[in-house]
């Protein structure tokens, strides 16, 4: 009867390991169709913030035409972003550099 030993821990890279921990960012950019006031209440509705907040990244994403709302985990983010999209808003994410 052959005896199996447990594997050693796998050692992963330092970079990869750095690279992991990093936060997630949600950019939503803007686009011909939905009115600014549209996308001040989504931010409003969706994420919680008050109108004044909502108010200055909306006008972030009409000026500078995107913005980054909020940074999280991949899940969380990656939640947001089909929010976004079911709010008919072009959204996407990127990983903090």
């Amino acid at each position: 009867m052959e005896i199996m030993t447990a594997m050693p821990d796998v050692i992963s890279n330092p970079e990869t390991v750095k690279a992991q921990d990093k936060a997630w960012r949600l950019i939503v950019w803007n686009d011909p169709v939905n009115l600014m006031n549209y996308v001040s209440y989504v931010f409003q509705s969706y994420f919680g913030f008050t109108r004044e907040r909502a108010d200055q990244l909306m006008l972030q994403v009409h000026n500078d035409g995107f913005c980054v709302v909020r940074s999280g985990s991949r899940e969380a983010i990656e939640s947001d972003v089909h929010a976004m999209h079911g709010f008919g808003l072009q959204a996407t994410m990127t990983q903090e550099a």
